[in-house]
């Protein structure tokens, strides 16, 4: 429980400390932009690195050199846990956003890091909202920043970790309207962190997989048409491959 506790300090703590270096990153951006999206990503990186090592989180990595370091990419994960979100977010090389559900919003200071970060809020009962999120993730994309989406729509809890939920096509159309290659990243045991002991955080491993990019224009017509489902299939497939390493 003493985990747990730690994090809870960690998380408010910062939130609340980081009122000044809101404003300081604020002022910043209004001189240099780049500069402060750089300065906030790898301050919230570093916080979520400390996180992890409080939750004492062994972590294997496999596949991080297919990751492109010079174009912006649309990371396509499965979503088992809060902790997805962290342990993804530490291994972005650069600006990216991750798109997150509408009720996130309201949380102040968090909120602002947020959008501070490119992340987008997903309105997932009102489509034409939801349309409009997808066309900003578009536009992040054009203007080199990565997007980060769970297309399952929510948390999975499917006892086994390779039953994935539907993945939502409309989250390709960040691919196909832009051309930036689509990164799958497989996560295997990321409940074990916490939610499988909830409100215990306990010591574990976990693997995380990014799979070789994926450009829809060397895919078939078939493929295309079915991206979500030929995505979903090279995670689930991935997620099996990696179990025995867990």
């Amino acid at each position: 429980m003493i985990r747990f506790i730690l994090v809870v300090i960690t998380v408010v703590g910062f939130l609340i400390l980081s009122i000044p270096v809101l404003l300081a990153e604020w002022i910043l951006g209004k001189f240099s932009p780049l500069k402060k999206d750089i300065s906030s990503l790898r301050l919230i990186q570093a916080v979520f690195r400390f996180i992890l090592w409080i939750a004492g989180t062994k972590i294997t990595v496999i596949g991080g050199e297919n990751v492109p370091r010079d174009t912006p990419v649309l990371y396509i994960g499965n979503h088992r846990s809060y902790f997805d979100i962290l342990l993804t977010y530490t291994r972005c090389p650069g600006r990216t956003g991750y798109v997150a559900k509408k009720e996130m919003e309201k949380y102040p200071l968090l909120s602002n890091w947020m959008k501070y970060l490119h992340c987008l809020f997903l309105d997932r009962k009102d489509i034409k909202q939801g349309l409009k999120t997808i066309l900003t993730a578009i536009d992040k994309v054009k203007a080199g920043i990565s997007i980060c989406i769970f297309p399952e729509g929510t948390r999975n809890k499917n006892p086994d970790e390779t039953e994935l939920l539907p993945f939502h096509e409309g989250s390709f159309k960040i691919a196909t309207k832009t051309g930036c290659p689509i990164i799958p990243v497989a996560m295997n045991n990321t409940p074990e962190i916490w939610e499988a002991h909830f409100p215990k955080i306990k010591p574990c491993h976990v693997v995380i997989e990014y799979c070789p990019p994926i450009y829809v224009k060397d895919l078939d017509k078939k493929e295309q048409k079915h991206l979500g489902s030929y995505t979903q299939n090279i995670i689930r497939e991935t997620i099996k491959k990696n179990q025995p390493l867990v």
